[in-house]
């Protein structure tokens, strides 16, 4: 396999433009003909833009159900985008009439790493055959299994999942035992050997701790941070725990029922957050420091995304609602700092004062 090289750190890898993902969800077609109804869709996904550096970990967070996951789907190409653009290291990953087998040597570039690190794994094979597996579709060997390819290979393919393995924290002895007999937390190891077998740019990490003790979390989320700095790779890292958000991102995007409502550096928006949702998410995280700030956190359900809310999709929950809100879907508009907030009482710049005044009369 010939190695790509990698321009500078910095630069822009990722590319996302006005992307949108809508699902058919409609009713048997005898049954809409009966009841008179039009086709139902989803909006999982509308028009969420952003741009992720070389080197650098954008991670998204919402609640359950925004889309989230959907995105990162989108960009590993499981789904195709309904609208808009996905640009890696400058080259168009949706471009029409470009093949399956033409888009192969980009899409190798980057890799996914699950939430459930159990079910992610085939539970039948060894863990050395796991790990081997995108070595041999990327064409370092064409057997199916290590004892059926020449000696030589054989030797060379075993190093490199000893090596792998031992990488993320695992022996190579490792290679001979079945997913079932390692914890939680070994098993995610084992996927980010999996996910670093074929030596990507890219690693899409979908709430890969969300399933895993809290000390466990610490240590899968400090061995990713060691492997970025280490092998420079770039993150999208979706989670719903802003806590865990907090310790691994450079940049951050809030999505709520399939937009971005605020997007730009982490440490920025974890400072000075501007949009309500964006503040009642923070007012969500444990205050282990009891310092005793007034607290709120988000009241209500996410509206269905099949007939999302005029306006503004956060209005039914938002403290700082008013009639325009109801009315008008806000522009995203970039900040002075830095930050892009997609909010009218931003806008307007009443957000500060309203928000402050409402937690005040809140408690």
């Amino acid at each position: 396999m010939t190695e790509v090289p990698r321009p500078p750190l910095g630069s822009p890898l990722v590319e996302v433009q006005d992307l949108a993902l809508s699902f058919e969800v409609s009713a048997p077609l005898p049954v809409r003909l009966i009841n008179r109804q039009p086709r139902a869709y989803v909006r999982a996904v509308d028009g969420v833009s952003f741009t992720i550096p070389r080197g650098d970990t954008f991670a998204l967070v919402g609640e359950s159900g925004c889309g989230k996951s959907t995105v990162a789907r989108l960009l590993v190409g499981l789904y195709r985008p309904s609208r808009g653009s996905i640009h890696f290291a400058g080259q168009d990953l949706i471009a029409a009439g470009k093949s399956r087998r033409s888009m192969a040597p980009i899409r190798r570039r980057l890799q996914m790493i699950f939430q459930d690190p159990y079910a992610s794994l085939n539970a039948r094979w060894r863990v050395e055959r796991i790990v081997a597996e995108p070595l041999r579709a990327q064409g370092f060997c064409q057997s199916r299994s290590l004892t059926h390819v020449p000696v030589k290979d054989s030797e060379v393919l075993a190093a490199k999942v000893g090596a792998l393995l031992e990488q993320v924290g695992l022996s190579a002895a490792d290679g001979h035992k079945f997913p079932h007999e390692f914890s939680g937390g070994q098993r995610q190891r084992i996927s980010i050997a999996r996910a670093l077998a074929g030596n990507p740019e890219f690693l899409v990490c979908d709430e890969p701790t969300s399933a895993l003790d809290v000390s466990v979390q610490a240590q899968i989320l400090n061995l990713m941070r060691d492997l970025q700095r280490q092998l420079h790779l770039t993150y999208l890292f979706i989670s719903h725990d802003l806590a865990v958000v907090y310790h691994i991102a450079d940049w951050l995007g809030v999505m709520y029922l399939g937009r971005l409502a605020e997007v730009g550096p982490a440490r920025q928006i974890f400072a000075e957050p501007q949009h309500p949702y964006t503040r009642l998410l923070l007012d969500a995280i444990p205050d282990l420091e009891m310092s005793g700030r007034p607290r709120r956190p988000v009241a209500g359900e996410v509206p269905s995304p099949i007939a999302p809310p005029s306006g503004c999709s956060f209005h039914p929950r938002c403290p700082l609602a008013q009639e325009r809100c109801k009315r008008e879907a806000p522009a995203a508009l970039r900040q002075a700092n830095g930050v892009t907030v997609a909010c009218h009482a931003v806008e307007e710049g009443r957000a500060d004062g309203d928000f402050e005044l409402h937690k005040q009369n809140a408690n």
